[in-house]
């Protein structure tokens, strides 16, 4: 019992050495990458989204090492605390929330406006790793062991299909529901699920806003409203194929320049880094978000704790999920549904999910000997 005290009590000096300084390096190296894309992004001037995106990542970047060093304990106790901050803070939207191209999504802190929905992706993933921590893996496909993570699931995300925001929904559903089969949940739930899904796809589409169905009938078609709806996707695609095998050079994209990219500094802002530095540039961004993946599911497969483990391998998931469909989305292989890159992208909201989400993972690496 002493024994155990003393590795649950673990010195400021002994957490930084356990820290683990490649995905403390990847990360920095991506940040670093994404100062010089917002750069680009304004035509090389340090203006407002390249000066708040600096400071955001410096401001976040400490924060992921104060969750780093937070105890294994401290979030298997307040998880739930957590998760039900978030869900008030979702239910505030409606009555405080601040509107915005037709969504209401954000609250007003003052210092900045908060995107509750973004905070829901990390607190969901920890949530039901508590949860499934608690049972046994018989238990997990019992049908009263699946009511609180069925209604833990689908509350969040029907408030966030209301505000409208159906990416961010599928986004947050996509992250529980990793957790749920990691857990062990039999593979016939998913199948029953899943043609359930394909066949009230007619009732869905009807329920759908007119900009969701206008937005599956672009990637449908893109060429059919050129100057309209299809406008961003074939622009993106234009800056995409110009990049070539090596880009256009920094500060040189064409499309960027001459402004004929929308949202270049939020969700399309792969695509002007895909002008400016080409396949391979490319190839080396994937290498890194390749890495970081590498060393969130390292960091899980050597933690002691099975709470650890499922979060870590959740918010792999989730991650990978991420990535691929943001560039999937701006290279016209799915629709496009307002999924930020995480880190690259510009938005408080989404960065500081990001940074809680890996300051969880590193402290789960520092406190990988810990049993819950």
């Amino acid at each position: 019992m002493q024994q155990q005290f003393l590795k649950n009590n673990i010195s400021l000096k002994d957490k930084i050495g356990a820290l683990d300084f490649k995905l403390v390096f990847l990360i920095l190296l991506l940040g670093i990458i994404s100062f010089f894309t917002m750069y680009s992004t304004e035509q090389g001037k340090l203006g407002y989204y390249t000066q708040s995106h600096i400071y955001r990542f410096c401001i976040f970047f400490v924060i992921f090492f104060i969750c780093a060093f937070l105890k294994l304990q401290f979030w298997h106790k307040f998880t739930n605390l957590f998760y039900f901050l978030v869900i008030i803070l979702l239910l505030a939207v409606d009555f405080f929330g601040i509107a915005a191209s037709g969504s209401t999504r954000w609250i007003n802190l003052f210092v900045f406006n908060l995107q509750p929905s973004e905070l829901m992706k990390v607190a969901l993933i920890i949530f039901l790793a508590k949860y499934y921590n608690k049972i046994s893996i018989d238990e997990v496909s019992r049908v009263k062991s699946m009511v609180i993570p069925s209604f833990a699931l689908f509350l969040p995300v029907a408030l966030v299909i209301s505000q409208p925001d159906l990416g961010t929904a599928l986004l947050i559903m996509i992250g529980g529901l990793a957790v749920v089969w990691l857990a062990g949940l039999k593979l016939k739930y998913f199948m029953f699920s899943f043609v359930t899904f394909m066949c009230s796809m007619p009732v869905v589409i009807a329920f759908l806003k007119p900009y969701q169905k206008l937005r599956i009938l672009t990637f449908l078609n893109p060429e059919r409203d050129p100057l309209g709806a299809g406008y961003q996707i074939i622009q993106s695609k234009i800056a995409v194929g110009s990049g070539g095998i090596f880009g256009k050079g920094f500060l040189k994209g064409s499309q960027s320049y001459l402004d004929y990219l929308p949202e270049k500094h939020t969700d399309f802002i792969f695509t002007l880094f895909s002008e400016e530095f080409g396949f391979i540039g490319c190839i080396f961004l994937l290498l890194i978000y390749m890495l970081i993946l590498y060393r969130i599911t390292k960091i899980g497969q050597k933690s002691k704790s099975n709470f650890a483990k499922l979060y870590c391998f959740g918010f792999a998931v989730a991650f990978f999920t991420y990535v691929v469909i943001n560039m999937s989305m701006v290279l016209g292989l799915l629709p496009i549904v307002g999924a930020p890159l995480p880190i690259m992208s510009y938005g408080g909201s989404s960065m500081l999910s990001m940074m809680i989400g890996l300051g969880i993972v590193m402290s789960c690496n520092i406190h990988n000997e810990d049993r819950l």
